[in-house]
């Protein structure tokens, strides 16, 4: 019987983070889609799959007063979808939120 060295990896490693580490490890893609007419969607590709993406359209959608919904994308995973041009609603949410950093969030389509 060998003894296992728990010293290898930390399991608590996740629960000393400090409030500067944050789980948004890449950029937060913002963009918009031009639909038929005047009518848009801004779509929000990169959040981290730690969160709940149906929790933050739900918050979005109060806050914003539009619909919004989670999409399966093939290339991009999962994308956020809310209609209208909510570029810098959904900018200023995620980071009064903090889900992601102002140096992390690349807007598209200015």
């Amino acid at each position: 019987m060998s003894i296992q060295n728990l010293n290898s990896r930390d399991p608590f490693a996740d629960a000393i983070k400090g409030p500067d580490d944050d789980i948004q490890d890449g950029l937060v893609h913002i963009r918009i889609q031009q639909r038929n007419g005047r009518k848009t969607l801004t779509t929000v590709q990169g959040l981290s799959a730690e969160y709940d993406l149906k929790k933050i359209v739900r918050s979005c959608k109060k806050e914003f007063a539009c619909n919004g919904t989670v999409i399966e994308h093939p290339q991009y995973g999962e994308v956020l979808q809310l209609q209208g041009d909510q570029r810098e609603n959904i900018c200023q949410w995620l980071t009064k939120a903090g889900l992601a950093k102002a140096d992390r969030l690349k807007v598209h389509g200015f």
